[in-house]
């Protein structure tokens, strides 16, 4: 990163004086397989919660950006056909998939590895129990508490889809050029509300944007301004020093939260009054008179935020789920059983 986003860091974070600190939420070795999903029967085999955590402790541990991928796979997954797997499915000459429609290509791979990690080791222990989407959904929950994020429910029970169609994604996932009324739009069709679309939005606390997401924001905004002038002006400065070469380098990219990016917190929250905000949609979010008072009660309460992350969360997880002869354990989480 430029000398002058690191500066700027540095200030803020002795402005904000220790304000960032972590309140104390519950352990994730509260977390496991064996917890009931409705009248459906979970795996509940013996081993199964420590070749969960182990899977996504070694992942994190060898790639940091593993929680963030595997939040944002999750929340593309769920918001297109239900928390199927259906993002997971690979195309085939007859079939161009979820995870290749033009949104989706951008989708960090250590997402997809650390589920087909966990998927091939339940495989090996005991085949045909565990789906994929069970295992994207308890691997998402595990990640953000490890992080430091809150712990939330998982029920079990999913099938996996039998479902991958990229022509079904266009227009069902937010971009961060939409319209917050549009984004509303999106949010409220699947049944969530405004509160709970905002406190979503703070999975912003971690993670990454390529450049060419708000390249558009920070060169040649306007005749009177080269950036878009809600950025902080020496955080624009610093983006626009960061993503200089983003057309030679598509995969430049930046931090979601300039201050504290590998934490789960509320600080993304804490960013947006102060121009801070990456994304176009990140400053809607407070330049809305909607959404604005969620953004500040979530910037002033981090337990607040936590809370509601997690309710909403549990919420996201049981969206349009498939059970029954409406889905299937597969094999691989890459293709439809045969």
């Amino acid at each position: 990163m430029e000398q002058t986003l690191n500066d700027l860091v540095c200030e803020l974070r002795q402005q904000n004086n220790g304000e960032t600190r972590r309140p104390n939420v519950n352990s994730t070795n509260q977390a496991s397989l064996t917890e009931r999903f409705m009248k459906l029967q979970p795996p509940t085999f013996v081993g199964a919660p420590k070749i969960m955590q182990d899977t996504i402790t070694n992942k994190q541990i060898t790639s940091p950006t593993t929680a963030a991928a595997t939040l944002r796979l999750f929340f593309h997954d769920c918001f297109i056909e239900g928390c199927d797997a259906s993002v997971l499915v690979s195309s085939t000459p007859f079939n161009k998939a979820e995870r290749d429609a033009d949104i989706n290509l951008s989708l960090p791979g250590d997402g997809f590895d650390v589920v087909v990690r966990a998927k091939t080791a339940f495989e090996l222990a005991c085949p045909g129990t565990v789906s994929c989407a069970d295992i994207l959904a308890v691997a998402t929950r595990d990640l953000v508490t490890m992080m430091g994020g809150p712990y939330y429910n998982v029920k079990l029970g999913r099938k996996d889809g039998f479902v991958s169609r990229a022509s079904s994604v266009e227009g069902n996932l937010p971009r961060p050029t939409m319209s917050m009324t549009h984004l509303i739009k999106i949010f409220a069709f699947r049944g969530f509300t405004l509160q709970e679309m905002v406190a979503l939005s703070g999975a912003h606390t971690i993670g990454f944007s390529h450049c060419k997401e708000f390249s558009a924001n920070i060169y040649n905004y306007s005749r009177n301004s080269q950036y878009d002038p809600t950025y902080n002006p020496r955080y624009a400065e610093g983006l626009r020093n960061a993503c200089a070469d983003y057309h030679k380098n598509p995969t430049l990219s930046v931090f979601n939260d300039l201050m504290t990016p590998n934490k789960f917190d509320n600080m993304y929250f804490q960013n947006l009054p102060k121009g801070l905000g990456l994304l176009s949609s990140d400053h809607a979010l407070y330049l809305d008179g909607r959404t604005r008072p969620y953004v500040e009660m979530y910037a002033a309460n981090q337990n607040a935020f936590f809370e509601a992350f997690a309710r909403a969360m549990e919420k996201l997880s049981l969206y349009s789920v498939k059970t029954g002869r409406r889905g299937e354990i597969r094999h691989r989480c890459d293709a439809i059983n045969n």
